[in-house]
This record gives structure tokens, C-alpha cells and sequence, in this order.
């Protein structure tokens, strides 16, 4: 898969946890795929933690891809919380999965590679039925679009099951799980971070595409940019 269009249509974003750096992985790929000539946009289905005019995940991702990058944010709750909690305070009835995965269907069609951030892990309730990302990717794939799904993990001692669980709960979908990205690597590892790079790809099936170095989120566009494509091997 070294030309970004033999990636599917659609990728789906998750993670092992939460603040993991699926935002910053996010805008990585994005920078990837685009430094190879590919049409790319970011697609972020429901932002919570934020009010109205403050910045989200979609910001920070234009923020270091280029501000001329494509990014749909399609629903944002203020509470810091998963969406369906954040939308059962603010008395909102989230739309179905199966919504999101029209608007997305929709929009993967204007771009070579549409990237969709989740929300935290990937069974975290997206909707008020109790819709997960995982469920988003059945029904873009059921609707014949292409889909495959990058686990965002955290790169210490305690991630491996999770990230275990992530893949056999893929697998149970037959979404394929097409690649793992260590989220915030340290600059001094440890034995666990170091053994983790082992054991990730045993653990899920899945190959280990990259790690990207703490602090990255910091960086200027233009040293981001430059930088992500060092920070993967995706063959």
C-alpha cells in the first residue's frame, strides 16, 4: 500500500483509549496521503468537550496539515464526555450511525481517502441506539463503500489487551484491521514501550505502520508536514 489510493475509501480511525494522540495520528495520515498526491479529508462524526465557537479535533488537524485541508465536523457536545453520556446532559437525541454513514458515504465519493476520527475506543456509543464506530464501518462497507479501520494505540505497559480486544472485535465484524500506529512515542522508551513494538502487530494481526514522537502536536505545519512521512512504514 505504498500509493495512498490502494487505501480504502474510507479509513476508520480508533484508538485504545483516550488521549492516545488519535487526533494527531489523525492529521499524520492525512499529511501522508496528501504529500503523495492524493486527495484526503478528515471527517470527525461527533466532537465532544467543546462549545460553540472553540476549536476541535478537525482544527487541530488543519492546524497541522494545512489549512486548506477538507474537514466535515458533522455534530459537537459541550460536556468532556463520550457522546452518548455528553448528549443524555445536554437532553439531545444523537442521530443514528446509519445517518453518519450516508453523509460519509457522501462525502468519501469527493476524495480518494476519507479519514474518520472516532471517539475514544472503538465501541464507544456513538448514538443513542447504541451505535459504535465499528458499526459505522459494517454499514459504509454494507453500502459498498471500501473501509478499513487504524488502531491509534498508547505505546506503555497495559495496551496490548486492549488492543487485542480492538482486533478480535473487528474480526467478529470482518472489518479488516489495516494497521496500528503507535500514538505518542517517547523520546527516552522503556522496556515495556520497547517490547510493545514486538508484540502489537502478534497481538492484533495487524501491521505496526509508525510511531509518532510525543509532542508532535506542537509542531508548525511546515515541520509537521515534512516530518510525518518519516514516522511510517506502510508497505
Amino acid at each position: 500500500m505504498s500509493d495512498p489510493r490502494a487505501l480504502p475509501s474510507v479509513v476508520l480511525v480508533t484508538g485504545t483509549g483516550t488521549d492516545v494522540g488519535k487526533t494527531v495520528a489523525t492529521a499524520a495520515l492525512a499529511a501522508l496521503v496528501r504529500g503523495r498526491g492524493s486527495e484526503v479529508q478528515v471527517v470527525k462524526p461527533t466532537q465532544t468537550g467543546v462549545g460553540p465557537g472553540d476549536p476541535g479535533d478537525v482544527d487541530a488537524v488543519r492546524r497541522l496539515v494545512g489549512t486548506d485541508l477538507v474537514t466535515h465536523e458533522l455534530l459537537r457536545l459541550r460536556d468532556p464526555l463520550s457522546p452518548e453520556a455528553a448528549a443524555r446532559r445536554e437532553g439531545v437525541t444523537l442521530p443514528p450511525v446509519a445517518l453518519h454513514a450516508r453523509q460519509i458515504g457522501e462525502l468519501a465519493a469527493q476524495a480518494h481517502v476519507t479519514i474518520v476520527e472516532g471517539a475514544g475506543g472503538l465501541l464507544v456509543r456513538l448514538d443513542s441506539r447504541g451505535g459504535t464506530l465499528a458499526d459505522l464501518g459494517t454499514a459504509l462497507r454494507y453500502k459498498g463503500v471500501s473501509c478499513g479501520v487504524v488502531l491509534v494505540a498508547s505505546p506503555g505497559l497495559g495496551v496490548l489487551s486492549t488492543a487485542q480486544l480492538t482486533a478480535e472485535a473487528l474480526a467478529a465484524r470482518s472489518l479488516p484491521l489495516i494497521g496500528v500506529v503507535v500514538g505518542s512515542w517517547p523520546a527516552d522508551p522503556g522496556l515495556a514501550e520497547t517490547e510493545n513494538l514486538v508484540d502489537l502487530p502478534r497481538v492484533t494481526g495487524a501491521p505496526l505502520w509508525g510511531r509518532i514522537p510525543a509532542g508532535a502536536g506542537s509542531m508548525t505545519a511546515e515541520d509537521f508536514t515534512a516530518a510525518a512521512p518519516g514516522w511510517f512504514d506502510i508497505s
